[in-house]
């Protein structure tokens, strides 16, 4: 029996560990006068008058009111994350470990030098990423993008109008619209910005970036619409963007986009690049779609959205297809999920759908559009066209999100999942583990006098347990000193940890048997 008691400091109990880091490379020139004898000294230039500076004076412009008003409200964001562990051993030595923890080699040796001769992953500098967010609530509630701070240990906001710095908590994020909410307590009011209709946006309007690209703070940018409800390769089903040729870099990312009043019109999300730099065509969010998403997230704490679990493409032949079908619009369903709404309702493959609720269906998005506007648990009518026919079905709409996990795309997240096949009566809390009650045979063998103890049956990688060392078949008899006899008791004590408390874990690892 072997006891793990290296408390860890700052630690954040995470799925899954993603963040972007940048470096910047400085190009130094020198410049040469190539004048004919230019290292020879003229002297005095009698005909020359001196120049004279003249008083300070502000030149205003619409621009700079612009930026002067919003500096307050438009934040750095800084990230850290631990990057997947590799195998590899502890350093010989004790003292300071690689990635500058102190007292690391300690824990791990426990495990190098365990019976059974296991090592631990090699653990690796702690990377960092930055980005941009906006305030948008007085008591300091920020949207940024969900990949800034996605897989973060820790978020920093830092107010770059004075240098003030906060550590900030996650409230909720939506990945089908890179969106993200996080809050900061800064001990005062603070000044959110004014939000803009995203519809009335026009090409050729102004608009203007902020935000902090390749973590220069408060920079601000200037260009036009160029186009809106951009579909653009990679994007999700609710992620139409603006156009903009106001400079946007990596950094500006979760920052606002502005029209001429000061309005944010947008959160800039993405660029189009050849060389992972400016080159004139930005992306920003709509505001509408985030407004949308902020108000679902600090009200339920997520983004709730309905679907009927059927697949279709969107590719440009689609609409040939219905045409030879004898139809004008429609959604031919290419595939239905099974077990999902649509499947119990009755729909099948090659059903082509006309109508929601008695109103025509023009598309793919018109019908997603409707569905993941309806209430989830509500019962609406499907009209479908079959072999020539009409028919009308009643589906139960579903949670979109579960739906996509189901399929596979999406990761799953929250307390607890469905156990994996072949692993009967194991279940997932946050920790990234898979476990299962120690048997009778477990039991006699490790010597256990009695009934407590959970079994590893699978470590998530780039999970808090795989940080740890935590493998498979570990037995776990307590955590920071709480004696574990059920799933329960982890789920229990798992609820009262709040990211940065340390986390000491009790556990039995069983000799393996040689030959």
């Amino acid at each position: 029996m072997g006891w793990m008691n290296k408390l860890r400091q700052q630690k954040l109990l995470t799925f899954t560990l993603l963040v972007f880091t940048l470096s910047i490379g400085i190009l130094i020139g020198t410049l040469v006068n190539t004048g004919v004898n230019a290292a020879k000294s003229q002297g005095p230039a009698p005909d020359a008058m001196p120049l004279v500076i003249p008083p300070a004076s502000q030149i205003s412009n619409e621009f700079s009111k612009l930026a002067k008003r919003l500096e307050p409200s438009v934040v750095y964001i800084s990230t850290d994350y631990k990057p997947k562990a590799i195998p590899g051993h502890s350093r010989p030595n004790g003292g300071e470990d690689e990635d500058g923890e102190e007292g690391l080699d300690l824990f791990r040796r426990f495990f190098r030098n365990n019976p059974g001769g296991e090592s631990i992953p090699r653990r690796h500098f702690r990377q960092h990423g930055t980005g941009s967010g906006v305030i948008v609530d007085k008591n300091g509630y920020i949207i940024t993008n969900y990949h800034v701070v996605d897989g973060a240990d820790h978020i920093t906001v830092k107010m770059p109008h004075d240098e003030s710095e906060h550590k900030a908590r996650l409230i909720g994020s939506d990945l089908e619209t890179d969106l993200a909410v996080i809050k900061i307590d800064a001990g005062r009011a603070l000044l959110p910005v004014r939000i803009g209709n995203s519809e009335a946006v026009q090409v050729g309007d102004w608009a203007i970036a902020i935000g902090a690209p390749f973590g220069l703070e408060a920079t601000v940018t200037a260009g036009i619409v160029s186009a809106t409800g951009r579909d653009i390769t990679g994007a999700r089903q609710f992620q139409r963007f603006i156009q903009t040729d106001a400079a946007i870099n990596p950094g500006n990312s979760g920052g606002p986009l502005l029209n001429i009043n000061g309005e944010v019109i947008g959160i800039n999300t993405a660029i189009a690049t050849e060389n992972g730099g400016y080159q004139g065509v930005g992306f920003a969010l709509p505001v509408n779609t985030a407004v949308t998403v902020y108000n679902a997230i600090i009200t339920t704490g997520k983004m709730a959205r309905g679907s009927i679990g059927i697949q279709f493409n969107k590719y440009p032949k689609s609409q040939e297809l219905l045409k030879a079908l004898g139809l004008k619009e429609g959604v031919l369903v290419e595939k239905v999920t099974a077990g999902g709404p649509a499947e119990k309702a009755g729909l099948k493959g090659e059903d082509v759908i006309v109508a929601f609720n008695g109103k025509p269906i023009r598309d793919g998005d018109d019908l997603v559009s409707r569905v993941s506007q309806s209430p989830i648990g509500s019962h609406q009518t499907l009209t479908v066209d079959r072999d020539g026919k009409r028919f009308n079905f009643t589906v139960t709409i579903g949670d979109r999100e579960q739906q996509l996990i189901a399929a596979g795309d999406l990761p799953a997240h929250g307390a607890e999942a469905d156990p994996p096949s072949g692993a009967a009566g194991t279940s997932d809390v946050r920790f990234g583990l898979g476990l299962r009650p120690v048997n009778e045979g477990e039991r006699q063998a490790a010597k256990l006098e009695n009934q407590r103890g959970m079994v590893i049956t699978r470590v998530e990688e780039n999970s808090f347990a795989e940080e740890l060392g935590l493998i498979e078949k570990d037995i776990i008899l307590s955590i920071n000193r709480q004696s574990i006899v059920t799933l329960e008791d982890i789920k229990r004590i798992q609820a009262k940890l709040k990211p940065g408390d340390p986390v000491a874990f009790r556990v039995l690892r069983p000799t393996p048997l040689t030959r």
